[in-house]
């Protein structure tokens, strides 16, 4: 399932313990009801490609392109372990992004996720 449109955009200016300021950005993904238990949604937003997962009720968004050979996982095989990419089935920890087994050895980006009134936004900056 692919979801390019992006129909809701929030803003946030975050202050850091350093006192940087920066803006973050909530996009909402999809409702609740787009991405059931054992599922996986992707969709762009700008330049990135996210790949939302509903791992036992947990959602979780992480960049969508595997770091090892640029194949798109969520033609990938979700499970208890993480995302598996469909090409050299490395497994990625969808929690931190990084990749169980080789030949990758990159982490994935990951992504806060929130859920509000049944709709899942992730924080893009």
């Amino acid at each position: 399932m692919r979801r390019q449109d992006i129909v809701k955009q929030t803003s946030l200016e975050v202050i850091t313990n350093t006192g940087e300021n920066f803006l973050s950005k909530w996009i909402k993904a999809c409702s609740t009801k787009e991405l059931e238990k054992g599922e996986m949604l992707d969709f762009d937003h700008d330049d990135k490609k996210i790949l939302l997962a509903n791992l036992n009720g947990k959602i979780y968004a992480t960049d969508r392109i595997c770091t090892h050979a640029d194949a798109d996982l969520s033609g990938g095989i979700l499970s208890d372990e993480g995302v598996t990419c469909p090409l050299h089935l490395s497994t990625f920890n969808l929690k931190t992004g990084v990749p169980q087994n080789l030949p990758a050895e990159i982490p994935l980006k990951t992504y806060n996720v929130k859920i509000e009134q049944n709709e899942i936004y992730v924080e893009v900056e």
